[in-house]
């Protein structure tokens, strides 16, 4: 069995942090999603992985080289333009050859062992899939999935009438009738080979789909929302409220309130920071409070601006400022940006209460 793992999406929903790096890159309490992704499918046995990319997400390639620091081997493919799913599906198929594979999207981050939907798709007899399902309240918003006797028996996308709340999530087995599944499906409205089109296809044409349903939380970190999500309830599930500690990291006169993860190098003076407060090496942070915040490498925060939470700064970004206010503020700052605010920048209202 193999893994595919598609990553050549743009993630127009996480700029501006999306525009220098690959989405999947993104950490998630200091770990890239994606590598989240060939951990789960390494511990399930799986170590002959292919990796769907754009040819501009070189990034991707010097981060998870050949695959060998996950004990596993890695291929490159790339799509060339974004048109869904089973499109990507079909750009590994000399990759898959006839081998059954496992199908993880690179920017989901599952809790689930993927064990349960590959012992669902050996169970069953002329299996031709395997998907993981989840309950969900707003199932309009999803690829809902029909069951009936261990089997599925539809998939619609986004159903404006939805025959249930169980929705297809990102994780799958398939065996090579995919390929003719994606095949022989057209583009959808908006221009996409959709994998729940090709699924309906094998159930129309009688081939057996079976499935698992998680119970486990699981994060689609496809939004500033999503992502701030994924790595409070990372930070909490695997530190409780622990605070974890890089090396060569200088601490001055500050409180941390766990959990909270530093990494390597940080440079932390007179700052209150956590819960839910991850930052990856070569940070700085000076006079500050801060919770529920990213901070990704070399980042530089000296500010007496008041309360940072729910907010994201990208590599080697900086935030400086010379006054106070009392508000909490929630910002997204971007890879290299620079913002500073100083007391001629006060808004009219901090003027009026200054009077």
């Amino acid at each position: 069995m193999k893994g595919l793992i598609l990553c050549a999406g743009k993630g127009t929903r996480l700029q501006p942090l999306s525009l220098s790096q690959p989405k999947t890159l993104l950490p998630v309490a200091n770990k890239p999603v994606l590598f989240y992704c060939i951990e789960n499918l390494v511990m399930h046995g799986i170590k002959d992985i292919g990796i769907v990319i754009h040819p501009s997400q070189q990034e991707i390639k010097r981060s998870a080289g050949n695959g060998s620091r996950f004990g596993a081997s890695i291929r490159y493919i790339y799509q060339h333009e974004p048109k869904g799913i089973g499109h990507a599906i079909l750009h590994a198929r000399s990759f898959i050859d006839r081998d059954t594979f496992v199908l993880l999207l690179g920017d989901n981050l599952i809790m689930e062992p993927l064990q349960h939907i590959i012992e669902a798709y050996h169970q069953q007899e002329d299996c031709r899939a395997s998907i993981m399902l989840a309950e969900v309240e707003n199932p309009r918003d999803f690829g809902i999935a029909t069951i009936k006797d261990h089997r599925v028996i539809k998939v619609v996308e986004k159903p404006e009438k939805p025959d249930s709340n169980y929705a297809v999530i990102g994780a799958y087995v398939f065996d090579p009738v995919i390929f003719e599944a994606v095949s022989s499906i057209p583009p959808s409205g908006r221009g996409e080979y959709e994998i729940s089109d090709a699924i309906q296809w094998l159930i129309d044409h009688g081939y057996p789909i079976t499935y698992s349903v998680t119970r486990k939380n699981y994060f689609d970190v496809g939004t500033i929302e999503r992502w701030l999500h994924a790595n409070r309830w990372k930070l909490e599930h695997d530190l409780e409220q622990k605070i974890l500690i890089g090396k060569d990291v200088f601490l001055n006169n500050c409180t941390i309130k766990g959990p909270v993860m530093i990494g390597d190098h940080c440079h932390l003076s007179d700052a209150t920071i956590g819960p839910y407060v991850s930052m990856e090496a070569n940070v700085t942070v000076k006079g500050c409070q801060m919770d529920h915040t990213i901070l990704l490498e070399g980042s530089h925060v000296n500010n007496k601006l008041g309360k940072i939470s729910n907010s994201i700064f990208g590599r080697r970004s900086k935030l400086e400022s010379e006054t106070h206010f009392s508000s909490a503020y929630q910002l997204v700052v971007g890879d290299q940006s620079s913002i500073k605010i100083s007391h001629e920048q006060k808004t009219i209202k901090d003027r009026r209460n200054d009077e």
